[in-house]
């Protein structure tokens, strides 16, 4: 879902996306997968991407380092790193057991970055539905063990409330919600590795961790992304091949009409 609406209202080229037939070997190598695709928005996405300059190097820099911790095996469990792989019948697809474990945030109806009065209350409220939720599901387990139709560690409410515990569900959170991916992050993640900091101005205490490679590509997205501020193009076709398909397709017609044209005075000429 998250893929599809970052094509559908993002701008991302389709051909940004992992391939059809990827397969992933380990939970790490999926999370860096889905951070390269946060990453490749900000890039892409033509209008409405950044406020400011510095809200580029903001989105730059958290997108860097989450793809960085990702890449460095931070982000999952090195005991799950093998899987398991959980099948999701409900989306019918195969992933990170990390996703099972993280608590469903619709428990409030409402996603954390849409709650009115923002994350942090979202995370109080959410705690408190949290504890009923898992005691109900603590019991179902416990019933279900009694009648064999269930494992002691095939239990979910522990791990779901570790998950919620150790700061893993906005890991999971973030990875798959590309555009709520700011905030989550210098709310929720940045603090847990990187310690303590203004929310605020964050990114500028971050820079040291890029390197100078990374430092010069994103001041080149700043200046490309202040020039795409000035031009506001309503309508682009963002992936290669596809312009490439509608420019074939438009030299198909003048070639028809140039036909027509010469058919008919042909005719013309015949006739006259």
């Amino acid at each position: 879902m998250n893929m599809n609406e970052l094509v559908r209202l993002g701008g991302l080229p389709q051909s940004k996306l992992p391939d059809l037939n990827a397969t992933f070997d380990t939970s790490s190598s999926y999370i860096e997968a889905l951070a390269e695709i946060n990453l490749q928005h900000l890039i892409h996405q033509r209008n409405d991407s950044v406020e400011s300059a510095d809200d580029c190097r903001r989105k730059f820099v958290a997108r860097q380092l989450f793809r960085k911790l990702a890449r460095d095996k931070k982000l999952t469990n090195p005991l799950l790193e093998k899987g398991p792989l959980k099948f999701d019948w409900e989306f019918t697809y195969a992933a990170p057991v990390e996703f099972s474990y993280a608590p469903p945030w619709w428990l409030l109806i409402e996603k954390p970055e849409f709650w009115s009065k923002g994350i942090q209350d979202w995370t109080r409220v959410f705690e408190h539905r949290l504890k009923t939720f898992l005691k109900a599901m603590k019991d179902c387990e416990d019933t279900a063990i009694q009648q064999g139709r269930l494992r002691e560690d095939q239990r979910l409410s522990g791990p779901m409330y570790e998950s919620w515990e150790s700061g893993d569900f906005w890991i999971m959170y973030a990875a798959t919600h590309s555009f709520a991916f700011d905030e989550i992050y210098w709310q929720k993640i940045d603090l847990r590795f990187f310690g303590p900091t203004e929310i605020e101005g964050a990114w500028k205490e971050r820079l040291d961790l890029l390197d100078e490679k990374e430092r010069d590509e994103m001041e080149l997205l700043v200046a490309r992304k202040l020039m795409e501020m000035g031009t506001r193009t309503l309508s682009w076709d963002p992936d290669e091949y596809t312009l490439a398909f509608r420019e074939q397709l438009k030299s198909q017609e003048k070639a028809k009409v140039e036909k027509i044209l010469k058919e008919d005075k042909r005719t013309w000429i015949k006739f006259s």
